[in-house]
């Protein structure tokens, strides 16, 4: 089978980014995503066009493929913390290697059953989060840290950027003395990777 759209027949390798269709003409199976319309593949891999089904997916070439979907627990470092959002660079999905570059966003609201004011409360840059995958909405995968066993599994001092250490007061750096806040793990400081 061909897609009238792009000349793509069933079998051809494709890369992240290739376009297999458009949705009036299939419909987006695993390994896709869609733009405006547009089905494009989400990983490397085989296409695959079922002409009963008139579906579209992309089969990973090696079983060693890992992308993140919705559900999944990750971890990650956060890249970038505002004050409504952080930015988390996604390297581990369900305790399994990434087979490429990942990133998430987690949200102010999605950080804790309770109100938090703003994401500095909760994570600073260089930390190691545990999260779940809440949303793919708009081709950025969406975190959440709500859960009791999600957030800060590894914290670093903002000051001196040494390794902090959960104390009933807070986050104490044994470098510098610094005492900083973070929504962190219960087993915050055990091996992750």
């Amino acid at each position: 089978m061909i897609s009238k759209q792009t000349g793509q027949k069933r079998g051809d390798l494709v890369l992240p980014g290739e376009r297999l269709g458009v949705i009036e003409e299939f419909v987006p199976d695993s390994g896709t995503f869609v733009k405006d319309g547009v089905i494009y593949a989400k990983l490397v891999g085989r296409s695959m066009m079922d002409p009963a089904t008139r579906r579209v997916s992309v089969r990973p070439l090696g079983r060693a493929v890992v992308v993140p979907k919705v559900g999944d627990m990750i971890v990650g470092q956060v890249s970038m913390v505002q004050p409504e959002s952080a930015s988390v660079r996604v390297f581990q999905v369900d305790q399994k290697r990434l087979s490429g570059v990942f990133a998430g966003v987690l949200h102010v609201s999605d950080v804790h059953l309770r109100y938090v004011d703003s994401m500095f409360e909760v994570c600073k840059a260089g930390d190691i989060i545990k999260a779940r995958i809440i949303s793919e909405k708009n081709q950025v995968y969406h975190l959440s840290t709500k859960d009791k066993d999600l957030g800060v599994a590894y914290a670093f001092c903002s000051n001196c950027g040494g390794l902090l250490e959960a104390k009933r007061q807070g986050m104490h750096c044994p470098k510098c003395g610094r005492i900083e806040r973070r929504k962190t793990v219960l087993d915050y400081g055990k091996e992750l990777l």
